[in-house]
């Protein structure tokens, strides 16, 4: 059961930090329209202990258009008509393998590239 709590953080936290980058939105908004706090959003965010309830969960989901399952396995029901390109992919396969910091630096790296982008 404690292995399935592990992976369950653990992909949850990546799954939604992978999905707001996709979305192009920012940790407040999602927490604003989920109905939730801020900071308990950042603590499922940052904090390894921190995992949400299932209705908050759903919550999250919901706002970012994506099941509980993608959030929570980064894998799509067949019938959800959500395909990732073969590009994308790579790329998920690829940060998966890096450690926490280096999966830090390219989300931030991520966040720099939009912030630049909207600012054009």
């Amino acid at each position: 059961m404690l292995f399935g709590c592990i992976l369950w953080l653990m992909g949850f936290r990546e799954n939604l930090k992978s999905e707001l980058i996709y979305k192009d939105m920012l940790v407040k908004e999602l927490a604003a329209k989920a109905g939730i706090s801020r900071h308990t959003l950042d603590n499922y965010l940052n904090v390894r202990k921190h995992i949400p309830t299932i209705d908050v969960a759903v919550k999250i989901a919901e706002v970012l258009g994506v099941s509980v399952e993608y959030l929570a396995t980064g894998k799509e029901s067949p019938s959800s008509g959500r395909a990732m390109t073969q590009e994308s992919m790579a790329l998920v396969q690829n940060f998966s393998l890096l450690n926490d910091d280096d999966r830090k630096i390219v989300c931030d790296f991520i966040q720099i590239l939009l912030k630049n982008r909207r600012k054009q």
